[in-house]
């Protein structure tokens, strides 16, 4: 018996270490995940987890009312909008169109259950009426000077009767007044009002999307006066056809394909009165380009002030278009973008309807988490088509609308989302000290969320020299190392500037003295230089080790009679130009591994041998290519005067790469391209000394030198293509006589 008990113990902890163990995320039905700025998903805990599915259907949402009226609910159409209350009612919209439709606005309490419902209702006139194909809903909640809710109004695009029809929430869904089609303004020949969305702001600004019109979303007053449009969409040409319009005719123009802005279709408004607006109908190249070049004009989502003038910050790796990678097996076309809904701390989300997914993202354009997947699972969804956010008692909830299934999901934050949404309170609240420990608390959960790592980084930077910690670095240098963790250059950049401004401020007097040091020696080498050089005129005989290497000073900056008397007065040698080549070589691979960070944040370094390749094999297959071809076409140069004038013309590159990486640690990300400018100017000089040194050694003229450089050029590619198959050859033979050999040992 006590051997019994003793097992059962055993099986029950080994159970328990096994179970235990398994990470919430392991028995979500979708996978959360987030993007590294290489495009590479991250795996990331559940931020949200599914609560619920509320099945409009279910009877018992109708329980309690009076008899009858739970079987209303058998004739449920296609569930269009959903939205939610600073009460946690859920207001939803059941859509169908035609004139026979019977389209109406279903109101749910927080805990789901059906508080009252609007469909037909008594007009202006006194004449009943009924919507006709509603397919957009906003809830305007009013408030006084200290912020209480006053009123609560609901609008409701009823779109096949292009209008919007405004109801009183407080008061059962009671009719208040039509707002109607604005008589103001032209929609264009193929275009018609047909409101599909809609939001309102507290200055009492109407924000309408109309379906097929093209000139942005539509403001009014809410008496219905037409004041504009704003956020159009931008509208571009190729240049093949830009071109053929300024050949065609008035005629021919106004009988060619027609180019319009792309409509939107959905839109919300946050708490500062900014909408944010989503269209599905962008070109699919253009969006799937934006992805990388997070191009505003070609996203799916766009922030519009009042003026509508685009203000989304796109601070994250990536657009804020939905979905990164799109080299699934399953879906390679962006993201299509249906609806868009703000969440707390500035926070917001929107939907792909085409992966049935949400994707989350902060007030700067970081991807905080994306999530979803298709099915019948609890939190899957099969067509999804709204978003809501839903506040109960503080805790932050989602509901995502499927329309497929005429039901909504309900799901839940996470330990780990709301971990996230405390560390964004502090940040928005200026607590940049405790956003720091909140960070690092999501840091805890999830090591590979690159955005917690920024956040960290802009709490130490915000906090700047008012702390200092342990090993005694202050703000800028703690954000200095978790901006390096997320290959964040633009915000190292800004923290390395002020590191940079107290270091200079500190040491100003040494870095006079030593930029003074620098320039005398400078000054004295050129003198040196001069000197010897013009010593080494008058030596009779073979010239120095010393004298060959500074010669390079002269040649430098005087290409032509320096290149002559590099071949006719023998002022250079063999082993000078291949100690040129070797500091270029080394030169070359001290900028692999001494680059600053800005230039190299993934610290990407080669080893030594590919840089004597990198070198040598060019210089080799440029001087065998050149030989080859100046033999042939009257050249007087020798294969070796061809080398020594190859090598020679590598010298500008060991001095500007070796000055350029050095330089390259203490700049930052706007002084960066300075640096890069330096090192392309290196090799365009290296280019020029190398034409005119080719020119000189053979005594062509321009254009010759030009064909014979465009030759050995094509000489050095057949070269390489000759080498390539002569050791594919050789690999060949090799193999056969190796399987001969095999062969005979295996029959003697």
């Amino acid at each position: 018996m006590k051997k019994k008990l003793f097992s059962v113990i055993l099986l029950a902890l080994t159970a328990v270490m096994i179970f235990g163990t398994l990470s919430v995320s392991a028995i979500e039905p979708y996978q959360t995940y987030t993007y590294s700025i290489d495009g590479e998903m991250l795996p990331s805990p559940a931020a949200y987890t599914p609560a619920r599915t509320t099945n409009v259907n279910a009877k018992w949402i109708f329980e309690g009312l009076e008899e009858g009226r739970d079987t209303f609910c058998t004739s449920l159409n296609t569930l269009y909008d959903i939205t939610a209350d600073s009460d946690g009612n859920v207001y939803l919209l059941d859509y169908l169109a035609g004139t026979n439709g019977y389209s109406r606005v279903l109101v749910l309490d927080k805990t789901y259950r059906f508080k009252y419902e609007i469909s037909g209702f008594k007009n202006e006139n006194g004449k009943s009426d009924k919507f006709n194909g509603a397919r957009g809903l906003f809830v305007k909640e009013y408030k006084d000077d200290e912020g209480n809710i006053i009123d609560k109004k609901i609008f409701v695009c009823d779109t096949d009767n292009q209008r919007i029809v405004v109801f009183s929430a407080d008061n059962e869904g009671t009719y208040e007044r039509t707002i109607a089609r604005p008589q103001s303004v032209h929609f264009g020949e193929d275009s018609t009002y047909k409101p599909v969305a809609i939001a309102v702001d507290d200055y009492g600004r109407v924000f309408v999307v109309s379906s097929s019109t093209y000139q942005g979303v539509i403001v009014m007053t809410e008496n219905g006066d037409f004041t504009g449009f704003i956020g159009a969409q931008k509208v571009t040409y190729s240049v093949i056809e830009m071109l053929w319009r300024r050949f065609q005719t008035a005629e021919q123009r106004a009988n060619s394909k027609t180019y319009v802005s792309t409509e939107f279709n959905n839109l919300t408004i946050d708490e500062d009165g900014f909408v944010y607006a989503t269209t599905s109908t962008i070109d699919k190249d253009k969006q799937a380009g934006a992805i990388d070049s997070k191009t505003a004009d070609y996203s799916p989502v766009k922030k519009l002030n009042s003026a509508g003038k685009e203000i989304m910050r796109r601070n994250g790796f990536f657009d804020v278009g939905g979905e990164v990678d799109l080299s699934g097996e399953t879906y390679t076309d962006p993201s299509k973008v249906v609806d868009v809904a703000t969440g707390p701390e500035g926070t917001w989300s929107l939907i792909d309807q085409l992966r049935n997914k949400v994707f989350t993202y902060d007030k700067n354009g970081n991807l905080l988490f994306a999530f979803g997947d298709m099915g019948e699972q609890l939190g899957n969804t099969q067509s999804v088509n709204g978003i809501a956010y839903q506040q109960i008692n503080g805790k932050s909830l989602m509901l995502l609308l499927d329309s497929k299934s005429k039901a909504f999901t309900v799901l839940k934050s996470t330990d780990y989302g709301d971990y996230i949404y405390t560390a964004l309170r502090a940040e928005n609240e200026n607590r940049y000290s405790d956003a720091a420990n909140d960070w690092l608390n999501v840091l805890m959960h999830n090591n590979n969320f690159d955005t917690a790592y920024i956040g960290v980084g802009n709490s130490y930077y915000n906090l700047g020299n008012a702390i200092v910690n342990e090993e005694g670095e202050t703000g800028y240098e703690c954000a200095l190392h978790y901006y390096q963790a997320a290959y964040d250059t633009e915000n190292y950049s800004a923290a390395y500037s002020e590191i940079r401004k107290e270091w200079i401020s500190n040491y100003l007097f040494v870095l006079i003295i030593i930029l003074v040091v620098v320039i005398f020696a400078w000054m004295k080498f050129k003198k040196l230089a001069k000197k010897i050089n013009k010593a080494a005129i008058l030596h009779v005989g073979k010239k120095t080790y010393v004298e060959e290497l500074l010669y390079i000073y002269h040649l430098q900056y005087h290409p032509f009679d320096g290149f002559w008397d590099l071949k006719h007065e023998k002022r250079g040698s063999v082993r000078a130009a291949l100690t040129i080549m070797a500091v270029t070589v080394v030169s070359f691979y001290y900028q692999t591994v001494g680059q600053g960070y800005i230039l190299n944040p993934r610290g990407e370094y080669s080893s030594f041998m590919v840089q004597v390749i990198s070198v040598f094999v060019p210089v080799l297959l440029w001087v065998v290519a050149n030989w080859c071809l100046t033999t042939l076409f009257d050249g007087e140069g020798s294969f070796k005067d061809i080398l020594v004038a190859t090598g020679y013309s590598l010298s500008p590159l060991p001095l500007l790469i070796i000055v350029t990486t050095i330089a390259s640690n203490f700049v930052t990300e706007s002084e960066a391209s300075i640096v890069s400018f330096i090192v392309g100017f290196a090799f365009v000089w290296v280019g020029l000394l190398l034409f005119f040194g080719m020119m000189v050694t053979h005594d062509y003229s321009i254009g010759k030198n030009i064909l014979i450089t465009i030759c050995t050029i094509v000489g050095m590619a057949i070269i390489i293509f000759v080498a390539l198959l002569f050791s594919s050859l050789i690999g060949k033979m090799i193999s056969f006589i190796t399987s001969i050999i095999t062969e005979l040992s295996y029959r003697v």
